[in-house]
């Protein structure tokens, strides 16, 4: 009965608005629970070479975890351990078993923490730590045997179980879940203590390859890395929403390792393609099975994979990523200690691959091209039958993905209403796209409002995307959304200065409406059902960033082109994005103190306000932000919000630091951000940055859950991406960064449309259907989207958002990124974009450090304007001008280079 409850209070909390306190409630009424885990009966302690660990008595789990080289933090939740000492609380050693006998149709559940009872403890000799017999705490007519062993192999920690059957009949086992307990749970902790003291982790479900990565959250060592010991599959990771355990923004909820899903995928998951084939495991009677998990630790994240290759586990890297667009030739470099046997892939023909050699011929290569549109599985089984699978998603070339999304968001989500009463029309309004509909209802007031990120977010995406390739159809439609809604609407001025940006335009106020206004299916008794004053207040900061990058991109379609903006000269909407940058800091002063969603565009906005001679603007929107930043400085971790733990403010928060040259804090924010940005061989985790609650405010399927390439992604991708041109030698932060900016394109279905996120519970594995917030997450691709070229001791040259070509001493990219505006060239740490026209292709010379770059344009970009930063170079017959910015006349669809040499 608790456990429904438990669910049922945080879901009426997170629309009451008064979530912590009601979580408050259940932690509470936690502690009044029978406690059965036996914690009052004490504890035994043991050592590993890297390890401390205490196991509870009565039930020989884990209490605590801790690494000797760092005796201060805790990997386990053992602060709760009181409160989480009753039934259904899952701790590290328990086992979850669905199994059936020979001729049953349906599969039994068996929980060890289901109903504990005290295990029987058994002498541990040799390299036995403890062990036990589980079988109390299984109910009596469960037909295995169970005897759990915490070892320490070669110094290593170890736990393993063996089942075995003691029926007269063959037992199916289905389901073999270990649940992963560790501390992700940030009740009541403030920014500082939760860095310091908690964790994020986050799985490669991956098979015999797999493993959980488990990140201090403040990003330094040492990482816990979980390991399949023995036959131990990871076909899935399976949410444990049975756990009391109140789930809420402070809290994901805990997940378990399974080993078998067959059951599941009957039981659960039906109509669901999960990501691994769903396997069991049949047992004769008296026969025997052993699963185990290995722990380990390594320096930081970066050194993950050589940890893995030092454990003589396969380990995968995938280039440029997993999100592969049907235009790129991927790289795919697999190392084992086996030979590989074969290469499978599912479903048949979505992949093609092409045996290559690798510079290090310890690695073997493959050239990967996707082939059909959607999810494929990479099923690599080497001769000692390990198995293997990586994860990818296939895309339509990075071009095409946005030209389908521009016409969606034009055609199917545009909404033109002259007799709107929210005054709403024109505009890019959300989307349903289960319903196939519009949203211009919702009982919150934001998503049917225009407003926040979760109503604002498919106007803002249709803005940002006109930056990356610009049509002038879609253009001419957000000229009167600019200049009709959001300009005297969403945005009004009143009296001198006195910009601000309303929370919402939609708002629930029946008594002053017209009868029939709202529906009667909606539930409006919410918080979030916004009345109009409340709408109509500018104090909400997280708005004026998508207002200031509308007129920024206007500004710059304005500026840079010929012939797409008519309403107003460019110098309008610079001005316009100027004041409503100052006007978040004099009307919402309470949340600007928090770094924004997308508030990098204050830094690109200032530095367009110095190089169109805005000395005096320029000036004062700088000594604003540095207040802010001054701010920053001053904490120790600087990512908060509204939200009792948040990280939406770290992108800007990162570039400011960077801008003002606070290392330190721009150190320790790249350091956060990566803590909980993984690069495993799966796209959907592959730099997806950690988020769970933002379904409940931006999308339908409304619940906690880790959302896969939700906003955060793409948004981190841009410092991660900036300290990469910092660092070019630093290939991790490439290949995260490159991963998360991708991660904006991988949910857009293949008729452009834009959800949320995708939902990573196996029961779903689909995108939201709401549009929710996407757009946040792809303006961070539109202002990031960009080519690297980089040369790798291991793998010889890669590419990342173009295709490379050897020729001789001279290596060529092709740029296939969508908006082909940007491209880095890492060993001599050339950085080239445009203003305006494409760049193609990007010609690099190894003997005399030359570099070619072709240019091409259109009708609306006779003219390329480039920007160059490359110390040490010049264009071919001259010296290049000081702010490194040059014009070259394209003469329509011709195709010109520009050679730089070096001085």
């Amino acid at each position: 009965m608790f456990k429904n409850i438990s669910i049922l209070i945080i879901i009426i909390s997170t629309f009451s608005g008064s979530l912590s306190i009601n979580a408050q409630t259940i932690w509470d009424h936690m502690e009044k629970q029978p406690q059965t885990l036996g914690v009052e009966n004490g504890m035994e302690s043991y050592e590993t070479d890297e390890f401390k660990l205490r196991l509870i008595k009565d039930s020989q789990t884990l209490a605590s975890l801790i690494a000797k080289q760092d005796s201060t933090f805790d990997f386990t939740p053992f602060e709760h351990l009181e409160k989480r000492g009753g039934d259904n609380f899952y701790q590290l050693g328990d086992l979850n078993i669905r199994l059936r006998k020979s001729g049953q149709q349906d599969w039994r559940k068996y929980a060890s923490a289901a109903k504990r009872k005290p295990i029987e403890g058994l002498k541990g000799t040799g390299e036995v730590l403890a062990a036990a017999d589980m079988s109390a705490t299984f109910p009596e007519d469960m037909p295995l045997e169970v005897y759990r062993f915490w070892d320490s192999k070669d110094g290593a920690l170890v736990l393993r179980f063996t089942l075995t059957n003691t029926s007269p009949d063959e037992v199916e086992v289905g389901g073999l879940g270990i649940p992963m307990i560790f501390d992700n749970i940030l009740h009541h902790k403030s920014l500082e203590e939760a860095h310091h003291q908690k964790v994020f982790f986050d799985p490669y479900i991956g098979m015999d390859a797999g493993y959980l990565q488990v990140n201090r959250l403040d990003g330094n060592g040492p990482v816990l890395l979980v390991t399949p010991y023995g036959e131990t599959p990871f076909e899935a990771y399976n949410p444990l929403l049975d756990d009391p355990t109140p789930k809420s923004v402070t809290f994901e909820g805990f997940h378990e390792w399974q080993v078998y899903t067959k059951a599941l995928a009957e039981e659960d998951w039906q109509g669901v393609k999960p990501w691994n084939k769903a396997g069991s495991k049949i047992l004769k009677p008296g026969e025997s099975m052993d699963v185990g998990l290995k722990f380990v630790l390594t320096d930081e994240v970066r050194t993950i994979e050589e940890k893995l290759i030092e454990e003589q586990r396969p380990v995968a890297v995938g280039i440029p990523g997993y999100v592969l667009p049907m235009d790129v030739e991927g790289k795919l470099f697999l190392k084992y200690t086996k030979e590989i046997a074969s290469i499978d892939v599912f479903p048949e023909g979505a992949l093609s691959l092409e045996k290559h050699l690798a510079k290090d011929d310890s690695w073997d290569a493959f050239m990967v091209k996707g082939e059909k549109w959607g999810r494929a599985r990479l099923t690599v089984e080497y001769k000692d039958g390990t198995v293997q699978t990586v994860q990818y998603k296939v895309i339509k070339t990075e071009s095409d993905v946005l030209d389908d999304m521009g016409s969606f968001l034009t055609h199917q989500q545009w909404y033109d209403d002259e007799d709107d009463l929210f005054g709403r029309s024109p505009s890019v309004i959300s989307y349903d796209y289960e319903d196939k509909k519009k949203v211009l209802q919702d009982s919150r007031a934001w998503i049917a409002g225009l407003s926040d990120e979760g109503g604002a977010g498919s106007w803002l995406a249709a803005m940002m995307k006109q930056l990356v390739t610009p049509n002038p159809q879609e253009i001419a439609q957000l000229e009167e959304f600019v200049h009709q809604t959001l300009w005297g609407d969403i945005q009004y001025a009143s009296g001198d200065r006195k910009y601000g940006v309303r929370k919402s335009l939609f708002y629930y106020e029946p008594d002053s409406m017209p009868a029939g206004t709202y529906r009667d299916d909606i539930n409006y008794d919410s918080w979030a059902a916004w009345s109009k004053k409340d709408a109509y207040t500018t104090g909400r900061s997280y708005n004026y960033p998508h207002v200031t990058a509308a007129y920024w991109v206007m500004y710059r379609l304005a500026k840079e082109y010929e012939g797409l903006v008519d309403e107003e000269k460019w110098d309008w909407y610079l001005d316009q994005a100027y004041e409503t940058a100052l006007a978040m800091v004099e009307q919402a002063p309470h949340y600007a103190q928090f770094g924004q969603m997308e508030g990098s565009v204050f830094v690109y906005l200032l530095k367009d306000l110095q190089v169109e001679g805005w000395t005096a603007k320029a000036a004062m929107l700088e000594q604003v932000m540095r207040k802010r930043a001054d701010i920053w400085e001053s904490l120790a971790y600087p990512f908060g919000s509204e939200m009792p733990w948040d990280s939406t403010g770290q992108e800007e928060v990162y570039m400011w630091s960077d801008y003002f040259g606070f290392d330190n804090k721009a150190k320790v924010t790249l350091n956060a951000i990566l803590a909980y940005m993984p690069t495993v061989p799966h796209w959907g985790y592959n730099g997806s940055a950690r988020r769970y609650w933002d379904f409940l405010y931006g999308g339908k399927i409304s619940r906690v859950e880790r959302q896969l390439h939700h906003y955060g992604s793409a948004l981190n991708a841009i410092p991660v991406l900036k300290a990469y041109r910092d660092n070019p030698e630093d290939l991790y932060l490439l290949r995260v960064g490159h991963a998360g900016m991708m991660g904006a394109l991988s949910n857009i279905t293949k008729d452009g449309f834009g959800p949320a996120a995708f939902h990573s519970f196996p029961n779903t594995l689909k995108i939201d259907p709401l549009s929710g917030d996407y757009g946040s997450g792809f303006y961070g691709y539109a202002v990031n989207t960009s080519a690297y070229l980089y040369e790798d001791e291991r793998f010889g040259w890669l590419g990342f958002g173009g295709n490379v070509e050897e020729d001789g001493k001279v290596v060529t990219l092709n740029l296939t990124t969508g908006a082909r505006n940007a491209v880095f060239i890492a060993p001599v740490k050339a950085w080239i974009t445009t203003r305006a026209g494409e760049i193609t292709s990007v010609s690099y010379d190894q003997e005399t450090k030359a570099i070619t770059v072709g240019f091409t344009g259109n009708q609306f970009t006779p003219v390329a304007k480039i920007n160059v930063e490359a110390a040490g170079y010049q264009l071919e017959n001259e010296h290049l001008p000081a702010d490194g910015r040059i014009t070259l006349p394209l003469e329509g669809q011709s195709t010109r280079q520009l050679e730089l040499v070096v001085e």
